[in-house]
């Protein structure tokens, strides 16, 4: 079994199909999707290929080491940035194929008018052991 992250961005990814922000969303479109997200996730954990997931706000802030006995230093976030995550799901599953797979399933969730989006959604394999150094 390998782990992968499927992250679904805010912006930065091709456009959906339904590019419709969710702020636009009415209350049963945004009850719908969560639905869909929270059925799918049950049904992996029927499988054991559900690991975690979670919705993010769209607000943060890009944090970094300033020195020594310094705060850190905050700044952000920037919307232009590809970086804006909306949620996350770890699989753990048999293959990239069926990371893919799920991935493209995922990518049905409904959106505007009921629709489903087809939206981009990233998929990341977690390393399963530190990268090699090549000389």
């Amino acid at each position: 079994m390998a782990k992968y992250l499927l992250l679904k961005h805010y912006r930065g990814a091709p456009a959906a199909v339904n590019d419709v922000p969710m702020d636009q969303w009415s209350p049963e479109e945004i009850s719908a999707h969560v639905q869909y997200m929270n059925d799918f996730a049950a049904r992996l954990e029927k499988t054991g290929e559900f690991v975690d997931g979670q919705a993010l706000a769209p607000e943060g802030a890009w944090v970094r080491y300033d020195g020594e006995g310094r705060p850190p230093v905050t700044d952000g976030p920037f919307a232009e940035t590809k970086d804006l995550i909306a949620g996350w799901m770890i699989i753990d599953v048999d293959s990239y194929e069926r990371a893919v797979e799920l991935a493209g399933e995922l990518s049905a969730a409904p959106g505007a008018g009921g629709k489903p989006i087809h939206e981009w959604l990233e998929v990341r394999p977690f390393l399963s052991a530190p990268p090699t150094i090549t000389e």
